[in-house]
């Protein structure tokens, strides 16, 4: 396997806030070098773990120079540029990009107004046309979006534009996931969407994986990864599914609600969230105690 464009492990990043719920770009600095300590190779900013429907377009770009200050190249920064309005997609990566300290994109399939596949398609060209020394991640997850991009559809992508690099395969379509990692061009990653599916599209040829649980305990997740590379498939199921408790527990609401969650019980207070989302019950925070107990040795 050789080193993909954004590495293996990327962190879909929870956005920090204070107690008055403003974005706090100190936490957020503090984030990203935890995270990057525990072996990420790319943060994801302002991703839906990001809650990027609620923070503001000036937020988003102090955001990305913060955290791009914070890991000093050590790592990637993503920035998350998408939505359902092609054109103001394409404002936000050329202005994303001028910032000069981003090193590409995740662009999530449009919601709601539910493309057909040649309008996906149009989307995407778009983008990589505006921004064409941008590498770009295509997103898909239909469980958000409402519509499944195909596997014709992303390799016709992936074959035509050059800065399209790579998929965040969310659908959990096994057999469509096997077939892109199959005939996709040389180059073009594909990295699992869910936490729990890494190991099965790696086995596929996927790179890695775009990551929840890499908030909350970067460096185990990071081990089962490389230990899948270097070959020790047995040993990486086995601390992967020693991590499938809390995987699962992470989403038993809207995500990113328990990794915040998760975080302040280990001690490394991200604040709350902005609605309409709202803070774990007693009740599942009391779960997610009982399942960090469980997996023990979080880091």
């Amino acid at each position: 396997m050789t080193e993909p464009v954004f590495g293996r492990l990327v962190a879909a990043m929870v956005t920090p806030f204070d107690a008055d719920l403003n974005v706090d770009f100190a936490r957020a600095q503090a984030l990203a070098k935890r995270l990057v300590d525990g072996g990420c190779d790319a943060l994801a900013v302002c991703a839906t773990t990001g809650e990027s429907p609620t923070i503001s377009h000036e937020d988003k770009l102090r955001l990305f120079k913060e955290v791009a200050e914070a890991v000093a190249g050590r790592a990637k920064v993503i920035a998350y540029c998408g939505g359902n309005n092609t054109a103001a997609s394409v404002a936000d990566a050329k202005e994303y990009a001028a910032l000069g300290c981003i090193d590409g994109f995740l662009t999530v399939v449009p919601y709601y107004n539910k493309p057909p596949q040649a309008g996906l398609y149009e989307h995407y060209r778009a983008i990589a046309q505006a921004v064409p020394n941008m590498p770009i991640l295509m997103y898909n997850i239909p469980g958000r979006s409402g519509i499944n991009m195909t596997a014709e559809t992303t390799l016709a992508l992936a074959r035509d534009f050059d800065n399209i690099v790579g998929v965040k395969e969310a659908s959990s379509k096994q057999d469509q996931i096997a077939t892109i990692a199959k005939e996709a061009p040389e180059g073009f990653c594909v990295y699992s969407g869910n936490d729990d599916e890494v190991l099965q599209i790696m086995g596929y040829g996927g790179v890695g994986v775009v990551s929840t649980i890499a908030n909350v305990a970067p460096a185990r997740y990071r081990e089962v990864i490389d230990l899948f590379v270097s070959g020790q498939e047995e040993a990486a199921q086995e601390a992967l599914d020693a991590l499938k408790p809390l995987m699962k527990e992470l989403f038993v609401t809207a995500n990113p609600i328990m990794a915040k969650e998760a975080l302040d019980i280990l001690g490394f207070s991200v604040g709350g969230l902005r609605l309409p989302l709202v803070k774990a019950t007693a009740e599942q925070r009391a779960e997610m105690e009982e399942v960090l107990r469980l997996v023990g040795d979080i880091r």
